[in-house]
């Protein structure tokens, strides 16, 4: 009993969180419509009452990085000064893209610039010539530099904690120039928060990604589409990334990462060579342009003199902002661990940057598969989101072909995904240690896995799914705090380094610098 005690004690925030998680897991299974109505409720009120919040939060995040960047501070170092970056680029880039939206990208690739053409477009009506041209820059900016700057502050704060000022490997440990006690209410909360956050995100997603692995192969193999073959899909998926996590982060997670960024270029390669290379081509240029220009009225736009358009706001670009929100513990704890010995300017660019291009390509290139389709009168629409990338490719040159290497780019990525978190969530239950146990990791993969298949059993994925973008609200304060306390400890090393934006280079009066007269 004693033994049990101090279990509990040194393992408070472990033994809460799994408390919280076997409640609301409980709801999903036992009254999963109950559930799924209040959840869903709350979720809506929360869109429609804070989404002035979100628009200016997410944005606000984008001008802070902006600042950090150009900054003198965007020099400093995550780690030690002298320290080198334990991963290369291009594996460091392909882990942080397969663990922050691999498997979106290959869900909604075809299918998000469809809906927003043909279904429910964001300003004009359906299949127009308006519509075609709203549904990638709108896509775009769901998916591009708003989404990973949400990912990137909770990233950079971790790291710039964690490696460069050496405190714990957690969430709260980055209110130190706020808090007296991380160790207190208020930390372990934030904790409790985070590992809740991460559990319901993957769990979910373990749940729509087996779906969607089902949806392909019946309408590839003519294979039944039910709860059994979900629960194979799951139990085979979770043996694989419960294997890769307990491999170690510079072994599994890296391999798959670079198999998938490998896999993705050339699933890209050929479908911009068997489509309409030179249309997908001309709505790149046209749509990044108009991204571009519209990239500040996007931001802000809440349509309050347009109340007939808050809907799609609402049920769009307000939910997206929410959901980065919810994964921004998970996505940016991992983030932040492999990117250690990077500067702040680099990482801020990299992160921001990058996946927002491979994601922009591989928009305007599905998008347009599909899109073309739909325009050649094929109807997809109504077609279930995870066959509509399928059914497009079914219309093209090399089809099969296409859809064989889709299918197995959603498993890489899934277990990717599932991996990464089974890595973060134990790292996250020993008190922030950086190499945690296989013990945690096997632990922790087989409750994700539990989990998927009870609610898939019980339906009460979509609930779970709702009460993600409901936790995304008090997560969202944590951000908030997070910010002010970063920059607080940031503007104190710069004084301490010394660092300016305008050091005093200038030449003495009458003596101007010349490169053809100097020694």
């Amino acid at each position: 009993m004693k033994e049990k005690s101090s279990y509990i004690r040194n393992n408070k925030v472990f033994v809460l969180a799994l408390g919280l998680l076997v409640v609301l897991v409980a709801m999903g299974i036992v009254i999963p419509s109950s559930f799924g109505e209040v959840t869903r409720n709350l979720t809506t009120s929360i869109t429609k009452d804070f989404g002035w919040f979100y628009l200016l939060l997410v944005t606000g995040i984008l001008f802070y990085l902006l600042y950090l960047c150009l900054s003198p501070i965007g020099q400093i170092k995550l780690g030690n000064p002298n320290s080198k970056p334990e991963h290369s680029t291009a594996s460091w880039i392909a882990m942080m893209f397969s663990a922050g939206m691999g498997i979106g990208l290959v869900f909604y690739g075809a299918a998000e610039p469809l809906s927003h053409y043909a279904i429910n477009p964001p300003l004009a009506d359906p299949s127009s010539r308006k519509a075609l041209e709203d549904s990638f820059q709108y896509t775009f900016f769901h998916w591009g530099i708003h989404a990973w700057g949400v990912y990137a502050i909770v990233g950079l704060a971790l790291a710039y904690f964690g490696f460069r000022k050496q405190e714990r490997y957690l969430l709260s440990e980055t209110f130190k120039p706020l808090l007296d006690n991380t160790n207190g209410f208020i930390g372990k909360s934030i904790d409790i928060i985070t590992i809740v956050a991460t559990v319901i995100g993957v769990a979910t997603t373990l749940g729509f990604g087996a779906s969607q692995i089902n949806g392909g192969l019946s309408y590839l193999f003519g294979i039944p589409n039910n709860f059994k073959i979900q629960t194979i899909i799951i139990l085979i998926t979770t043996l694989l990334f419960i294997l890769s996590a307990m491999s170690g982060l510079g072994k599994g997670v890296k391999i798959l990462s670079n198999l998938n960024l490998i896999l993705a270029i050339g699933l890209l390669a050929i479908a911009i060579v068997v489509g309409p290379s030179v249309r997908i081509l001309d709505n790149l240029t046209d749509s990044l342009g108009n991204y571009m220009q519209n990239f500040l009225a996007m931001s802000f736009r809440s349509a309050s003199f347009y109340p007939e358009k808050r809907g799609w706001i609402n049920s769009w670009t307000i939910f997206y902002w929410a959901w980065w929100i919810s994964w921004s513990p998970f996505v940016g704890v991992f983030i932040a661990r492999i990117s250690k010995g990077r500067t702040i300017r680099e990482f801020i660019a990299v992160v921001l940057l990058v996946p927002t291009i491979l994601s922009i390509l591989w928009f305007t290139s599905f998008g347009t598969l599909s899109t073309g389709v739909q325009e050649a009168g094929f109807d997809l629409t109504g077609f279930a989101t995870e066959e509509i990338l399928f059914a497009t490719f079914s219309h093209y040159n090399l089809g099969k072909i296409m859809s064989l290497v889709a299918l197995v780019l959603i498993v890489s990525f899934f277990i990717t995904s599932a991996d990464s978190a089974t890595f973060v969530l134990a790292m996250l239950s020993e008190k922030g240690k950086l190499n945690p146990s296989n013990k945690k990791k096997i632990v922790w993969g087989a409750l994700l896995a539990l989990i998927a298949i009870s609610l898939l059993f019980s339906g009460g994925l979509t609930a779970l799914e709702n009460t993600l973008i409901i936790v995304a609200l008090p997560f969202s304060l944590v951000i908030i705090f997070m910010m002010i306390s970063l920059l607080i400890e940031l503007k104190h090393e710069k004084n301490k380094m010394g660092l300016s934006i305008s050091p005093d280079r200038l030449p003495k009066t009458d003596q101007p610098f010349k490169s053809y007269s100097e020694d």
